[in-house]
């Protein structure tokens, strides 16, 4: 039962006594039928272009320095996240990626391995790197600090980034939901046609954000062995 407006939002609310929300982010595989891998198809021919055009790009982002194979690593993350904030959008469904537990469980592994990778075998470059070039002896101090700051948060300001982002439609589109009981017909058709407007956003930023994830935990792995 939904109490007040951040139900919605709960994970831990339970369907008929058993708790099934967590188990809905790996929903995504019911839509992979054998048939569409197996048999040459329209569906099949899309999909192998998108992943290769993405591969191409995030090959780009690497670099040559980069391991063989590293760029399905965030492809398969691009693809995890996408399914999971589309799948947000379909009535009682609940949203893993608008969750902290689930956004920071991608973002702080990824990270940790980047700078475990770089400490053991680019020390002196990651050293290097806290000081920017040409950067005032008074200020090296000053510098060290921001820069280390700055790169203890990213995984959280990663997590929050995609958590922000969907939530807000998500409420959006929830507020105009409880107008519609006491609406007349004329308010009724602008609130309908306002979600639908907003439904067509929300599907862009499920892409978009599920894009930038991937590209800036990509840029982040360039830092490592871009030198």
């Amino acid at each position: 039962m939904i109490t007040n407006l951040f139900s919605v939002f709960d994970p831990s609310s339970p369907i008929l006594g058993i708790s099934f929300n967590w188990l809905r982010a790996i929903l995504f595989i019911i839509f992979i039928k054998s048939s569409y891998w197996l048999l040459p198809n329209q569906i099949n021919s899309s999909f192998l272009l998108i992943t290769k055009t993405l591969h191409i790009e995030f090959k780009t982002l690497l670099g040559a320095k980069a391991f063989k194979g590293r760029s399905w690593v965030f492809i398969s993350l691009l693809l995890f996240i996408l399914f999971n904030n589309f799948l947000g959008l379909f009535p009682y469904i609940f949203t893993a990626s608008r969750h902290i537990t689930f956004t920071i469980n991608l973002s702080l592994p990824l990270w940790l391995a980047f700078i475990i990778f770089g400490w053991v075998n680019y020390t002196k470059y990651i050293f290097a790197h806290l000081v920017p070039q040409r950067t005032p002896g008074a200020l090296i101090p000053f510098m060290v600090l921001i820069e280390s700051i700055r790169n203890v948060i990213r995984p959280l300001t990663l997590a929050i980034r995609l958590i922000a982002n969907i939530v807000a439609g998500h409420l959006l589109i929830t507020l105009l939901g409880n107008q519609t009981a006491l609406a007349s017909s004329f308010i009724l058709a602008v609130l309908i046609g306002t979600q639908t407007l907003l439904l067509l956003l929300e599907s862009a930023v499920s892409i978009i954000q599920s894009y930038v994830f991937a590209v800036l935990s990509t840029l982040y792995a360039r830092e490592i062995t871009s030198h």
